[in-house]
């Protein structure tokens, strides 16, 4: 007699077993490799590939879609192959049991000595580096590479038997693990790793960030501040490794990031990866004295649409803008339409445009600002005596000039006009660009002319007179310290950045240049090419 699905289906029992058979060969192979969409979204959050019944479920997935579009006598062929692949998932089943998801504990691990430390490196992208899956990922603890997957089918569980490498470590969880026999380990010798792949700061720690004058030690021995680590120029992106030191120098901004608890709840991978930076940067465990920005700038590169780019030189005053703003827009809310970015650097300019041609045509707005750009005199076109260019030099008084309400500036585009600025709203931190370089028809120009700036008790009510005075009962103090100093050195083309950076904590300036990082005097730093600058406001 026939059974049920014979009758159903006009198929014999010999054929049946062909087409079990096939399937079963189909489901020994290795499972292909899962694509991605976006490979800064921890997507890692959805999978287990410990469970077999979602390796049936991709593998039913990709039987179906194989034949999608063509026609119903594929698809009714196809569909009966999943149901003979159920009948013999729960045959075997039978024979097993019910599949478990428990994992065993053990504190002790006969493995644990061959962990290598000096191998283990987090700050690059969590890709398998078999299958290049961002889902899943695993770090082997003892060679440093990463693999996807613990289940028997994955490829960390193929390492594991082919290298005889059997510690791992879950990216996203930080749960560690013994393969192949695939059981949990809980060890507090592994807690120095999981504060390395992800740094936590508690408030009390933070609090204590700018009197902290402890040095941290390496695992190779060298000595390093927290907070003044180099960064590695990963090809041409030294614009960013500047701004970075720069904006780790604004203690809101840091004790914001320092926190994902402050927000966890925007969806941003570039925010994200700007906080774990900032978290690596001032981390104080660290394997190293360095850290490397590759994932933040794999985050600005989707962010900005590649206009900012690994491989291709940028400005930072131009980047400093982008950033600032982009992280503005994703981290303000519905309820909150400000964030950390403006509370720190937005102040508010008030603007007198007079067209020419009729002087009663004049217009008054306010408009916020986030940097002010000073304009700097033209250079001399003639040699001195010795055959020497000369090298101007203007005070940052002249400078400042331009925003006191009086100083007229004319503009051509978009219309001709003459334009008067005053700052009637100064922010904690002030950001100021000179405006260094130039484009014309045919090449880039720079301008060199030195500024003579004050490194401390800058008053800015002396530079800007019309600057509003605080309200009664109400003290805000005027006066700014300079804590970061971006210089360009070199040919318009082919030159560099670099920055001057003060540590609050003994009020030490350092200059960093990428990975270099040295002490240096405060006279130096008011004898570069000052491009961008950041002054903090006394009593924050």
């Amino acid at each position: 007699m026939k059974s049920q699905r014979e009758v159903k289906n006009g198929v014999s029992e010999e054929e049946r077993a062909v087409k079990r058979k096939r399937v079963i060969e189909r489901s020994d192979s290795p499972p292909p490799p899962l694509g991605f969409n976006n490979p800064l979204l921890p997507l890692a959050n959805a999978y287990d590939d410990d469970d077999d019944e979602e390796e049936h479920e991709q593998r039913k997935g990709n039987v179906v879609a194989k034949v999608e579009g063509n026609g119903n006598k594929l698809r009714d062929e196809a569909q009966e192959e999943v149901d003979d692949d159920e009948d013999d998932e729960d045959d075997a089943s039978k024979v097993r049991g019910k599949h478990s998801r428990h994992v065993e504990v053990r504190r002790d691990c006969p493995y644990l000595d061959t962990v290598n430390r000096q191998v283990l490196d987090f700050d690059f992208e969590r890709f398998c580096s078999v299958s290049l899956s961002n889902l899943n990922v695993y770090a082997c603890l003892v060679c440093g590479k990463y693999f996807q997957g613990r289940s028997q089918k994955s490829h960390a569980y193929t390492h594991s038997l082919e290298a005889g490498h059997h510690v791992y470590i879950n990216l996203l969880t930080e749960k560690v693990y013994c393969l192949p026999d695939s059981y949990e380990i809980n060890d507090p010798s592994l807690d120095d790793i999981r504060h390395v792949l992800n740094p936590r700061f508690s408030r009390a720690q933070v609090e204590e960030l700018d009197r902290n004058r402890q040095w941290s030690r390496a695992l190779d021995g060298s000595d390093y501040l927290p907070g003044m680590v180099g960064l590695n120029n990963i090809q041409k992106t030294e614009f960013v490794n500047v701004t970075i030191q720069s904006l780790m120098r604004v203690t809101p901004l840091r004790n914001f990031f320092l926190i994902p608890e402050n927000y966890q709840h925007c969806k941003s991978p570039l925010v994200h990866r700007f906080g774990e930076l900032t978290r690596k940067i001032w981390h104080a465990r660290n394997f190293k004295g360095q850290v490397s920005p590759h994932e933040f700038l794999q985050a600005v590169m989707k962010a900005s649409k590649k206009h900012f780019r690994i491989g291709q030189h940028s400005d930072p005053v131009e980047f400093m803008s982008w950033l600032l703003n982009t992280l503005h827009m994703d981290l303000r809310t519905s309820k909150d339409p400000s964030s950390i970015i403006h509370k720190c650097f937005q102040g508010e300019l008030e603007v007198v445009r007079e067209y020419q041609g009729s002087g009663a045509n004049k217009e008054v707005s306010r408009m916020p600002y986030l940097m002010l750009g000073l304009d700097l005199p033209p250079p001399p076109l003639f040699k001195d005596v010795m055959e020497k260019n000369i090298i101007p030099q203007v005070a940052l008084f002249d400078l400042l000039k331009k925003f006191d309400g009086e100083t007229v500036t004319e503009v051509v585009r978009p219309k001709l006009a003459r334009m008067r600025y005053r700052v009637t709203k100064s922010p904690p931190y002030l950001i100021f660009h000179m405006v260094r370089f130039k484009k014309n028809n045919f090449f880039k120009e720079k301008n060199p002319t030195l500024v003579n700036f004050p490194v401390k008790d800058m008053e800015l009510r002396d530079y800007i007179p019309s600057l509003p005075r605080a309200p009664e009962g109400e003290k805000v103090c005027s006066k700014y310290n300079l804590i970061a100093n971006i210089v360009h050195d070199g040919k318009p083309e082919d030159g560099y950045f670099r920055v001057f950076v003060q540590r609050k904590s003994q009020e030490l300036w350092y200059e960093m240049q990428d990975l270099h990082v040295a002490e240096t005097l405060p006279q130096m730093v008011e004898l570069s090419e000052a491009y961008m600058q950041i002054y903090e406001q006394q009593g924050e």
